[in-house]
């Protein structure tokens, strides 16, 4: 009879799992974007100027580059051939402003904190990401989702929904990032975050 109890409580336990535990391809979020992470090289008033204009050209020729990627993996290739091209942007935009601080491009993986842009939110995890640093790249930073295109204008919640859509995300995995107020996706996030997401 103990052993009754104990494996009906072990298989109402699974079920209740179900529900929050990362098998609807919360975990591909990760590798579904790519990230742009430009850093300041402090946080006095006129170095966060020279980032958010920084980041505004360097939005722009990501969003002209990767116009027309339908997938993750040729908008990252697109990117890492013209690293030069991302960083030369930067550097006319600092000698525009009168600045001489040198900046950093790089490609790779980076952790990000859990971070909502207006009604999306992205789990905190490792993901592809562009990033500029601005002389020592210590003040205070700014995230946007590069790709698919977020970073400039406000696309509408229909237009946001079909380009995750386009570049591969599922109608579930856009549900999971746009409904987060949600206690179901709330505790998937924090499950996600705990397994720390790749």
């Amino acid at each position: 009879m103990k052993k009754i109890a104990i494996l009906c409580t072990v298989i109402l336990i699974s079920f209740s799992l179900l529900w929050v535990l990362p098998v609807h391809g919360e975990d591909k979020i990760y590798d579904s974007v790519i990230r742009l992470h430009v850093l300041a090289n402090s946080d006095s008033e006129e170095d966060q100027s020279i980032k958010l204009s920084v980041r505004d050209e360097v939005a722009k020729l990501t969003d002209e580059l990767t116009e027309g990627c339908t997938d993750i993996d040729t908008a990252e290739a697109v990117l890492r051939e013209n690293l030069g091209k991302i960083e030369e942007c930067a550097k006319k935009k600092l000698d525009e402003l009168g600045c001489s601080l040198p900046v950093r491009v790089e490609l790779g993986r980076e952790n990000y904190p859990t971070k909502s842009y207006e009604s999306i939110c992205f789990p905190a995890g490792n993901y592809r990401s562009l990033r500029v640093m601005i002389g020592e790249a210590e003040g205070q930073n700014w995230w946007c989702v590069l790709f698919p295109q977020l970073c400039l204008g406000a696309a509408s919640a229909k237009q946001a929904e079909n380009a995750f859509i386009e570049v591969g995300f599922t109608p579930e995995q856009y549900k999971i990032i746009t409904k987060t107020d949600e206690p179901q996706y709330k505790l998937r996030f924090k499950i996600l975050e705990a397994l720390g997401g790749k």
